[in-house]
């Protein structure tokens, strides 16, 4: 197998040729047909996240073939197209777990941080954490369903069920969470970084009634606020744009600090919530709404190869929309 490799904290990712992984006891082993490059892929990679397993191969927007698997697998097909997410098993037995919140769990594993991801063109996953896709749509469009999808979804659900609802970031999860939440009949504000013209052009496009800066007040007050920029005074920001009783929910696994604010922001019952990881019951929920959704996920593709170029544009703030590695 060929696969893009982190060595050490901060460097570049290195191409390396590794031994076809092998599917050990409830493992499956998956032919990887495209990945997506998430900002959480950045967070790794920089240093953001502490303590992530080196060497590491990142990506949790994993989307492939199952080519084999373990012992005591059952449900799947040799050749079914499957996907993986960023949780990528749990302990089944703390009190968290037990408590059907898994995403909290307290010895977990994560694709792409302490067991290698997608940036390859082989991985094997663990099977209880292997979702089914079906074959509707093509593989690079459905790759960012499987993080900036999943946890938008999550943020979204936890946002409630707010009529007004504010997007600040509009990257891959904002874009995607936008076509939900218009499906599902809300009104959606988004606030970009000032003068970003593509992201406000793809805003309007996909139906966002108000677009502006991430310095400007919505025209009126929200219901709720999702932050998907990790950009720690956008908070304070948030919580004055949404009306008594809204809530801000702060979708990124990580985030600059929040500055001090006066009370009377957040006065009011208004609600600041965090999300973290996610669950296989959101995966269910939301790979099943998808489709119904007509979700059209904006990818830029690059070669497996170019993984350093898609995370520094990524970092730079020069893509718009999703970037997704495509193994040759």
């Amino acid at each position: 197998m060929r696969a893009m490799q982190l060595e050490r904290i901060g460097g570049p990712l290195i191409g390396v040729e590794r031994p076809d992984p092998v599917a050990g006891p409830g493992e499956v082993a998956i032919h990887v047909t495209a990945c997506g490059v998430c900002r959480t892929d950045l967070h790794v990679v920089d240093g953001d996240l502490p303590d992530p397993v080196l060497p590491i191969v990142p990506g949790h927007e994993i989307v492939g073939r199952v080519s084999a698997f373990g012992a005591g697998v059952e449900g799947f097909q040799i050749g079914e197209r499957v996907g993986v997410g960023w949780l990528g098993a749990t302990c089944s037995h703390c009190e968290f777990c037990r408590e059907w919140r898994e995403n909290l769990c307290d010895a977990p594993a994560f694709t792409g941080f302490t067991r290698d991801g997608g940036f390859a063109t082989q991985t094997v996953a663990d099977a209880r954490y292997v979702y089914p896709l079906g074959e509707e749509g093509e593989d690079t469009a459905v790759a960012p369903l499987l993080c900036a999808g999943l946890i938008g979804w999550r943020s979204l659900v936890m946002a409630g069920e707010g009529e007004r609802l504010g997007l600040y970031g509009f990257g891959a999860a904002g874009h995607i969470i936008l076509q939900v939440a218009r499906w599902q009949g809300r009104r959606v504000f988004v606030f970009t970084k000032p003068g970003d013209a593509a992201a406000q052009d793809l805003a309007r496009s996909l139906g966002a009634e108000w677009v502006g800066g991430s310095d400007e007040p919505p025209p009126e007050p929200l219901h709720a606020a999702i932050l998907f920029a990790p950009v720690g005074p956008l908070v304070p920001a948030a919580l004055q744009a949404v009306r008594k009783g809204g809530r801000v929910v702060c979708a990124g696994i990580h985030m600059s600090d929040i500055p001090s604010f006066p009370y009377r922001w957040l006065w009011g019952e208004r609600q600041v919530l965090s999300v973290a990881n996610l669950t296989r019951a959101d995966a269910d929920t939301f790979l099943r709404i998808a489709p119904q959704a007509g979700i059209r996920t904006h990818v830029t593709r690059y070669p497996l190869t170019d993984a350093n170029t898609a995370l520094d544009d990524l970092r730079s703030g020069r893509l718009t929309g999703a970037a997704v590695l495509v193994p040759n």
